[in-house]
């Protein structure tokens, strides 16, 4: 697991493929030969298929999955199935910083079988005994068209509320997105995003999104950016420019135990910039795995994860340290499942 935090959600894991094993020569002994053979390796053929390059949010997906996801505190995570379609989990937080207590979460995923990896519906969220609640819907409907409606509730108020359709053609991603509607104080964030594959490497797309709002001059807002992704057999780079700034993302995969990415964020408006590093550890035999990260502004953060077998328990240990500010954070959390 990468993320504690997310327990309830479905876990994903998408990394390059390895290249292939070479072919097998044959039966034949080479020392029965009387003359040397030679070994013709065939170069690994891509698809050159132009597939469809998913939403424009996932953009950068590749590079953020390498970075670690740090909490402070100390956490026990404790998750049942009842069955493949339905699992609950009990988390108990304490920490001095995030509020601590407990909170129930559920998640049922739905029989209708899209693919070998993917059944909707999807219902996930979880509550506290405040009454504070994250609740998600992901349904699909047909084989393009696929919504999702976040809620998030706080005491006894939405805070949050956001509907995301995305419809994916053969070779592109076209999404809407509206936040926080309320007719009565005028408020509403729409965003409307393009993702087009112009070879099997190269995806180009753009965004729109128009904030209308009370407490903003003008009481509207609208910006424009425009985004690219280039993919390499075992690299891929992409970036966002807009009103906003700048935003690069560099992935590689180095090999099955490491990969690691870079990240350059500018912000216009606020002048100033952010570049970073976060790397990943893998020992699959190990049932190992760490994420690190480095960033200009002095932070130095890293997520160890360790399963305990054959019992099914998972240690993880989270460290995040500012050198500039002389602040640090511990988090130790228990997760079983």
């Amino acid at each position: 697991m990468g993320n504690v935090l997310a327990s309830s959600q479905p876990a994903s894991k998408d990394v390059f493929p390895n290249l292939p094993p070479l072919p097998p020569i044959g039966d034949v002994k080479p020392e029965t030969l009387n003359v040397e053979t030679p070994i013709i390796i065939e170069p690994k053929l891509y698809n050159e298929k132009i597939e469809n390059p998913g939403p424009m949010e996932d953009l950068h997906k590749k590079c953020k999955d390498v970075y670690p996801v740090n909490f402070e505190g100390a956490r026990v995570l404790l998750s049942r199935g009842f069955s493949s379609h339905f699992q609950v989990s009990h988390t108990l937080n304490l920490s001095s910083v995030t509020p601590s207590g407990y909170r129930f979460g559920a998640t049922f995923i739905g029989p209708n079988e899209v693919s070998n990896t993917e059944s909707y519906p999807i219902l996930y969220g979880d509550v506290d005994p405040s009454g504070n609640l994250n609740a998600n819907i992901v349904n699909q409907f047909g084989k393009r068209l696929r919504s999702r409606l976040h809620t998030q509730i706080q005491g006894g108020k939405y805070m949050v509320t956001q509907i995301v359709s995305d419809y994916k053609g053969d070779d592109y991603t076209a999404s809407l997105s509206v936040g926080n509607p309320d007719i009565f104080n005028d408020t509403v964030l729409l965003a409307g995003q393009y993702l087009q594959s112009v070879t099997p490497q190269l995806a180009l797309g753009a965004e729109l999104a128009y904030q209308r709002s009370p407490h903003i001059p003008g009481n509207q807002l609208a910006f424009l950016s425009v985004g690219a992704r280039y993919t390499g057999s075992d690299y891929s780079c992409s970036g966002t420019i807009g009103g906003n700034g700048l935003h690069l993302c560099l992935y590689q995969y180095a090999s099955e135990q490491l990969q690691f990415g870079v990240e350059l964020e500018t912000n216009v408006r606020l002048q100033e910039s952010v570049a970073s590093i976060g790397y990943q550890i893998d020992i699959p035999r190990s049932e190992f795995s760490f994420k690190g990260l480095v960033d200009t502004n002095g932070n130095v953060g890293a997520v160890l994860e360790k399963k305990i077998l054959p019992l099914p328990f998972t240690f993880a240990l989270s460290g995040l340290i500012n050198h500039t500010k002389n602040n640090f954070k511990l988090g130790v959390a228990f997760i079983i499942a």
